[in-house]
């Protein structure tokens, strides 16, 4: 009898902003985040592999992302490094590279900065999560947030691996 990988399954609200200012990094815990799509079946189905980290800590995963106008529901797989290394090569023209910043803003809402590396010239990108539609609704950005860029098609993640800038 095999024992069934551990899973993540989530529903997540998120709105994405352009960075305006770079705020004081230095109490937010970095990550290096490595991502490549295998398939895009439709427009809001991804399928995709993502590396967490660099070397011996690194963590694998395979992920399946459906997206709606707000929330998105994600399945997150732990996978080997040598499945992680076996899936990579067939993602090559659609990847991300960022180090990502997880921290918390003053209202206790969760928020990832991510700053994209290689083809994308330093695109800074703030994705705020949220628990529900409505939080997200009356959300009110921090000053040092830019332009309110969620649902434009354009700042997808897998938007940014195929075609560089949006």
């Amino acid at each position: 009898m095999s024992v069934a990988e551990p899973k993540t399954e989530s529903v997540e609200i998120e709105r994405k902003f352009l960075l305006r200012a770079l705020p004081d990094l230095a109490p937010l815990k970095a990550g290096d985040v490595a991502q490549g799509y295998l398939t895009s079946a439709t427009d809001s189905v991804e399928m995709r592999v993502r590396r967490k980290g660099c070397g011996a800590d690194a963590a694998h995963f395979m992920t399946l992302k459906s997206d709606g106008s707000l929330s998105r529901k994600e399945i997150e797989v732990p996978i080997s490094a040598a499945q992680f290394n076996s899936f990579w090569p067939a993602t090559k023209g659609r990847r991300v590279e960022k180090t990502r910043y997880v921290g918390t803003l003053s209202d206790g809402l969760r928020f990832e900065l991510d700053i994209f590396h290689g083809g994308l010239d330093g695109l800074k990108l703030v994705e705020v999560e949220f628990a529900s539609v409505e939080a997200a609704s009356r959300f009110v950005a921090p000053d040092w947030f830019g332009e309110d860029v969620t649902g434009n098609k354009g700042y997808k993640n897998k938007s940014l691996a195929v075609n560089g800038l949006p």
